[in-house]
Formats: structure tokens, C-alpha cells, sequence
């Protein structure tokens, strides 16, 4: 990477020279830490050996306790991001979520999941990016998709692809019965500007409309919102976060190469599993999680089998347990993780 970025042409192309500076960086800060457990370790030898010596040295054996503490957090550490391998997975995401069949209860549940994950973001320190939001008309929410900037944010959030299940007592049935509601989460990486994906004109019905939303900002001014219909796939994306209409359509179509460069991706993984005759458990958008807040309180990950009884701390956005055991599990294919109490 040295030699390449002391080429005379390498800034020709900013861009992919960023890039490249940014994947050597990040390739310098993983040397730099291998390099420091291996000291560490070299050190904690040494305490070893100095206890060893003196017949049994509290403060050497203490001190070697607290470096091999300090290695294997970071080789817990290091662990996850090998499992963050994914040739999308250090891309920015695109989160989507819907509510299933069931109305004001479904609506709602969507609502919560929205504030969960936007909870999670904020905890991350991610840049999120309202694309397109559509209030119940109720309560709750009828479609709502972020663009979510941060490092690893697709491979960490590809665990939340799914339809997350809540069963509770209503708040909208005045007969307080239990009710299960249903809302569907999708998942998928930001589509690099190197990747070329051609979509016709022909192919694109094009709408514009008045931006609305939570907060009301620049409502019924302008036609500045943007929905694309791509007709061969039927797949519709929208964006209202700018003032401009060249902005918004200019965002709307990065959105849509993201869904429809995903689409063929699962395409070809639904091809190469039917070749090899085998299904996978896990298919994009079959049931993941069970969100269970009566008659008791639990969250169960039905991958994984990872279960958790603080339901509201999930809730408020503390779902780094979840996404480590799914991401754990497929690096470890498919061995078994424990509950978490």
C-alpha cells in the first residue's frame, strides 16, 4: 500500500486514493495491535518467570494476571471483526422497516423498532440519514428506511434482517387482550460508486410529491420528494431528506442500485444453495426474533437461541449481544451459544 500511494499518478483518482489510505490505515492499526498483545504477552512471561524465581511473587503474578486479562478482551475483540469478513460488510446500510398485517398494533410495534434501532445508531456513533418516512395514520409508522453511515455498520446490522415478532398486552384494545404483531427489517449494503449497475430510463417511472414527517420541515412548499418505481422488479424507493428534488433524485437512485445489487446477490445465493440442494434456516426475511412482553418478559433470538430478560434495555438500543452471537455463530458454523440471562 506504501509503494502503491507513492506512485506520481495517485491522487489522479481522490477518490480511490482516499480509499486505499483508508484501507491502510486501518491495515496499520491491526499490525499495531497485534504487535501490542504480543508484547503484552511477552511481559506477562516474564512476570511469570520473576514469580517463578522468587519462590511466588504476589505483585508479579498479579501483574501477569492483568496482561493476560488485557490480551483476551482484545482477542474477543479481534474475534468479531473476523467475523465482519463479508465483502459488504464495512459498508455503510440501508435499514428499511414495515410493519406487518394488523394495522395500528403492527404500526405501532414498527415505531418501536424504528426508535430501537435509532437508539443503537446514536450509542455507535453513526451518521443516520432519513430517507423516506411514512406516519400511521394512528399512531406508529407505515414505512420508515435510514441510510446508515459508520464503520462496519452493514456487517453488524445484516443480524437484524428478519421479522422481529412482539407479543404484549394493546395499548389500543380496550379490552386489554394479549396481541401479536409482526414487523419486517431489511438490511442491505450501500452500493459502492464502483460498482455499475445500468438501469434504463425506459425501465424508471419517476414521482415527485411533497415531502412530509415528523417535525414538518419545508412540508407542502415544494414537489422536492422523489419516489423511483423500477418497473421489471417492481422494487419503489423514495427520499424526502433534502430541499432539492436533484438531490433527493440523485439519493433515490443510489438506494435503488443498493436494492436491486442486493436482489441480485440473494438471487445467486438462492441459485448456488437450490444447486447444492440445501436451504439455509436463515432466509432473508423469515421470522428471527420473539419480542415476548406478557404474561413475562424475554427477547429470544430463534438463530441463535440467545435469550434476554432486560427486554427494555434491548428496547432502548443495547442489542450488541445479539449481534455478536449471530455473528459469532456464523463463524463458528453453526455450533450453539449460550442464553444470556
Amino acid at each position: 500500500m506504501d509503494a502503491i500511494s507513492q506512485a506520481p499518478d495517485f491522487w489522479e483518482d481522490p477518490d480511490k486514493a482516499q480509499k486505499l489510505m483508508q484501507e491502510r490505515g486501518e491495515t496499520a492499526d491491526l499490525i499495531g495491535e497485534m504487535e501490542m498483545l504480543q508484547t503484552h504477552l511477552q511481559d506477562a512471561l516474564v512476570f511469570v518467570e520473576l514469580s517463578t524465581e522468587a519462590g511466588g511473587d504476589p505483585d508479579s503474578e498479579q501483574e501477569a494476571a492483568r496482561l493476560s486479562d488485557v490480551v483476551a478482551r482484545k482477542l474477543d475483540e479481534l474475534e468479531r471483526l473476523r467475523m465482519l469478513s463479508g465483502p459488504h460488510d464495512g459498508a455503510n446500510a440501508i435499514v428499511t422497516i414495515k410493519p406487518g398485517a394488523g394495522g395500528t398494533e403492527s404500526q405501532d410495534w414498527a415505531s418501536m423498532l424504528y426508535r430501537m434501532y435509532i437508539r443503537y445508531f446514536d450509542n455507535k456513533g453513526w451518521k443516520v440519514d432519513v430517507m423516506d418516512y411514512s406516519a400511521g395514520e394512528e399512531a406508529g409508522l407505515t414505512k420508515a428506511e435510514v441510510l446508515v453511515s459508520g464503520p462496519w455498520a452493514f456487517g453488524l446490522l445484516k443480524a437484524e434482517s428478519g421479522v422481529h415478532r412482539l407479543v404484549r398486552i394493546s395499548p389500543f384494545d380496550s379490552n386489554k387482550r394479549r396481541h401479536t404483531s409482526f414487523a419486517a427489517v431489511t438490511i442491505v449494503p450501500e452500493v459502492d460508486d464502483d460498482i455499475e449497475i445500468e438501469i434504463n430510463d425506459s425501465d424508471l417511472r419517476v414521482d415527485t410529491y411533497r415531502a412530509s414527517g415528523a417535525g414538518g420541515q419545508h412540508v407542502n412548499r415544494t414537489d422536492s420528494a422523489v419516489r423511483l418505481t423500477h418497473l421489471p422488479t417492481g422494487v419503489v424507493v423514495a427520499c424526502q431528506a433534502e430541499r432539492s428534488q436533484h438531490k433527493n433524485r440523485d439519493t433515490a437512485m443510489k438506494l435503488l442500485k443498493s436494492k436491486l445489487y442486493e436482489r441480485e446477490l440473494r438471487r445467486r445465493e438462492a441459485e448456488a444453495a437450490e444447486s447444492h440442494a440445501a436451504q439455509s434456516d436463515v432466509n432473508f426475511g423469515s421470522q428471527i426474533r420473539s419480542y415476548v412482553l406478557h404474561p413475562y418478559k424475554q427477547i429470544k433470538d430463534l438463530r441463535t437461541g440467545v435469550t434476554i430478560g432486560n427486554v427494555d434495555a434491548v428496547l432502548d438500543g443495547d442489542l450488541d449481544r445479539l449481534i455478536e452471537a449471530f455473528l459469532l455463530q456464523e463463524g463458528a458454523d453453526g455450533e450453539p451459544v449460550e442464553d444470556i440471562e
